[in-house]
């Protein structure tokens, strides 16, 4: 029998030399990734409310925890609440729902600014703001646990208003947006500095808390006017500060 002799042709093609008019070969190329664009930024958003709507927990349900440790963890483990009655262990769960509606806020509006903002390397930078955010998030999720307090039933709400007002902000270009978050987190400190005086002497996990979660909103602060920031006009900072007020009041109780 003759044996079959395949058609050389093919491998012959393959290791013949390139002719001089012949096109070089394409190089491999690395797959490129594209930062986020601003309709990346929107349609993230609006995920991000959609989940936190259907698990009616806000954004903690798909950001997760944060990466630093909960600073109430370093205290001694006496530190605990068991010398807190009823009604000073409801008022803490009350205050400390309102700092973590706070903390979805804030998340919210710093990616609507990230949404919409022309400069790329500052939408960066909230990112980053809103990714120390999220400890804080993660740090007042978890005492309201402690407490035996829930988040508040509105934090979608709270999240899909932040988020819409960052992106507004982001649209008034960067020294309104910086301007924006500063006057935010001033605001913000001086409610922190406020709840230190109302919270329980003996909640000190709570305080350790605040007390962190302060001193990190006044060092945003101070980069976002170190950035080139703008402060509001000071009928705006009044309206933001009557809109935290009823913010507060009813995430207090809901």
């Amino acid at each position: 029998m003759t044996p079959t002799i395949q058609d050389p042709t093919p491998l012959a093609a393959a290791n013949a030399p390139l002719s001089p008019h012949s096109p070089p070969a394409s190089p491999r190329r690395t797959p490129f990734r594209s930062p986020p664009t601003r309709v990346d930024q929107l349609l993230a958003g609006a995920g991000r409310l959609l989940a936190g709507a259907i698990a009616g927990t806000g954004p903690a349900a798909v950001d997760g925890p944060g990466e630093r440790a909960n600073p109430a963890d370093a205290l001694p483990p006496d530190a605990g609440d068991a010398g807190l009655d009823a009604v000073e262990q409801r008022h803490a769960g009350g205050l400390m729902r309102v700092n973590h509606v706070g903390e979805v806020c804030a998340q919210a509006l710093y990616q609507g600014h990230a949404a919409t903002i022309a400069d790329r390397r500052l939408a960066g930078l909230f990112l980053e703001a809103a990714a120390e955010e999220r400890d804080h998030l993660a740090w007042t999720r978890q005492r309201l646990d402690e407490l035996g307090e829930r988040p508040s039933l509105l934090n979608p709400v709270w999240h899909g208003g932040a988020f819409a007002l960052g992106a507004l902000a982001g649209l008034g270009g960067p020294a309104r947006a910086l301007g924006f978050m500063a006057e935010t987190e001033r605001q913000v400190e001086a409610h922190l500095e406020s709840h230190l005086e109302r919270l329980p002497q003996r909640d000190l996990r709570s305080r350790e808390i605040v007390r962190q979660m302060r001193d990190d909103e006044a060092r945003h602060a101070d980069h976002a006017l170190a950035e080139g920031g703008v402060r509001p006009p000071r009928a705006v900072a009044g309206l933001m500060r009557a809109a935290a007020k009823v913010m507060t009041t009813v995430a207090y109780r809901i």
